[in-house]
């Protein structure tokens, strides 16, 4: 099947509240436009300097997720023009962020990132970490950065009651920031959760925003 097929197939199954993030790391310009020829607009990369590249070379338009793990040094090359971050696993992150937005004049969007699988290798606060950043006064003077929501992974298993769990803990931790920190934020509404393999659990569990590229792209090119 075409990526327009695999597209259309993929957003038939997502609820109206969900949106996709079609993950385009390792994929060729062409796969990316074929995707936005049929209608997507968002899509997520991991690595700062594919993104950057890809940016200059693709249709303005596109809204450009930065969905793997950043590093303070690298926020300046896609500050100008990034839409959402979703990997803030450090308050000095957000820190970096302000900063570069603020010389572009913009505010940035971004995700807090929760340690949710039982894998070490992933990233991500845990609850008081977070918790612990939101009372900190200096947080407050962050007028460039805007937090828009929670992100997590799953552990990678075939054991769904797991994986479940491990979801509903997102969103649990989205609801107990919602109602002690941004009750009145209109902003604060995502739930970045759920991939390729288990994203249909995400839904179930309340993700706004999934990310998925293999679905869509076929098998990643490794690189």
């Amino acid at each position: 099947m075409s990526i327009a097929e695999n597209l259309k197939n993929v957003k038939q199954e997502l609820p109206e509240n969900v949106r996709l993030v079609a993950i385009s790391k390792t994929k060729p310009d062409e796969a990316i436009l074929e995707a936005y020829e049929a209608g997507q607009k968002v899509f997520g990369e991991n690595r700062v300097q594919e993104l950057t590249q890809k940016h200059e070379e693709l249709p303005k338009d596109i809204k450009w997720h930065m969905v793997g793990h950043l590093q303070s040094n690298k926020v300046k090359y896609i500050a100008p023009f990034v839409n959402l971050i979703h990997g803030i696993d450090k308050a000095k992150l957000i820190k970096e962020i302000n900063k570069q937005a603020k010389k572009h004049n913009r505010v940035i969007d971004v995700l807090l990132q929760f340690h949710i699988a039982e894998e070490e290798t992933k990233f991500g606060f845990n609850y008081e970490e977070a918790e612990e950043m939101m009372k900190n006064p200096k947080f407050k003077e962050y007028e460039n950065v805007r937090i828009c929501g929670v992100m997590g992974m799953a552990t990678f298993t075939d054991d769904e009651k797991q994986i479940r769990k491990e979801f509903k803990q997102l969103a649990q931790f989205f609801h107990q920031l919602k109602s002690n920190y941004f009750k009145d934020s209109e902003s604060f509404k995502e739930i970045s959760m759920g991939m390729t393999n288990d994203y249909k659990i995400a839904i179930e569990e309340g993700a706004t925003l999934v990310r998925i590229g293999s679905l869509i792209f076929g098998k990643r090119n490794n690189h």
